[in-house]
């Protein structure tokens, strides 16, 4: 399924547009979305270590503007924001 990540403060350094277009299999949850951002920032990034830092303490708010964990359940093509720490955490 597609889930389109919309990027939020130091995020936006991912990528040129202000989102991330993933594929995720069906009923993944958050740790499997911070997993293929990890991955993109592998490919895309050269493994960036501060930028693999963001996804891992970052938040993530589901398209009904509800922060969710780990284990929330992403059951529907949707949009999820990633919002990382204000200054550094």
């Amino acid at each position: 399924m597609k889930i389109k990540v919309e990027l939020y403060g130091a995020s936006k350094d991912f990528s040129s547009e202000n989102t991330i277009d993933l594929d995720l299999k069906s009923n993944s949850r958050i740790k499997d979305l911070r997993e293929e951002l990890i991955k993109f920032i592998n490919i895309k990034h050269n493994g960036n270590k501060n930028f693999c830092q963001i996804v891992t303490s970052s938040a993530f708010c589901s398209e009904d503007n509800n922060i969710v964990h780990d284990d929330h359940l992403i059951s529907k093509e949707q949009k999820i924001a990633i919002i990382p720490p204000i200054a550094g955490g």
